[in-house]
């Protein structure tokens, strides 16, 4: 998909986005895993790229407080709209940039992003490193000692084992290379109540050819989804 796919998608398209990453880990896995690499309850939090509040909403249960940010003012508006149907009152929403978050130095015991990463990638392709170095930086900026950062990234959409995408490739190994994250993979698939409400899902963002690798049972359509988690201990 081009960036200007996920550009469009998520500035003209927010509520469709949302319905289809509130599809995703129906198993419960992310937090899970992020609550064993890190304990997240009574944590502060800064959130980038946060989209329309899906891993916030799971969070604010749980955290202390969670400040949010999103590049796109519609998707913080959605995320605005879930979050305050939920009652949660310890977040805060913010329109910024990935790589200059509006907020304290070491403020946050978790600084978590998801998803969003790689598009900085994807619409700086001249000079990405420095780009995605800006963001990390800023990730690191503002976590305490004693602290962790994590990155969330697919490993493939429609995949029962990690196949990422090989434009990723590159700026994954940076993760790891030139800054030191340690990396797991885990399942975060996908479900829907019927073939129907799929292809309405998934056709618009990730295509049709996708759904071919769908599995149909008695109780729903499954895609796996294979999710990469990158962490670092500060």
């Amino acid at each position: 998909m081009s960036s200007n796919h996920w550009q469009n998608l998520y500035r003209d398209h927010s509520n469709h986005y949302d319905l289809l990453v509130n599809s995703e880990d129906y198993q419960g896995h992310l937090i899970a895993t992020l609550h064993k690499l890190y304990p997240i309850d009574h944590k502060e939090v800064v959130e980038f790229g946060a989209g329309t509040g899906r891993i916030t909403a799971q969070l604010a249960p749980r955290v202390k407080q969670i400040h949010a940010f999103d590049l796109t003012p519609a998707m913080i508006w959605v995320a605005n709209r879930n979050l305050k149907q939920a009652s949660y009152s310890n977040w805060h929403l913010g329109v910024a940039d990935n790589r200059a978050m509006p907020v304290q130095s070491g403020c946050a015991d978790i600084a978590i992003e998801g998803w969003s990463f790689v598009q900085i990638m994807t619409w700086h392709k001249e000079r990405w490193q420095h780009e995605v170095g800006r963001a990390i930086e800023e990730m690191l900026r503002v976590v305490r000692p004693g602290g962790i950062a994590i990155l969330i990234e697919t490993l493939g959409s429609g995949r029962v084992t990690p196949q990422p995408p090989d434009l990723f490739l590159p700026v994954y190994d940076y993760f790891e290379s030139e800054w030191h994250f340690s990396s797991m993979s885990i399942r975060t698939d996908y479900h829907f109540p019927t073939l129907a409400e799929a292809h309405a899902i998934i056709d618009p963002v990730y295509g049709e050819a996708v759904l071919e690798r769908a599995i149909v049972s008695e109780v729903g359509v499954t895609l796996p989804e294979c999710t990469g988690i990158w962490w670092r201990y500060i």
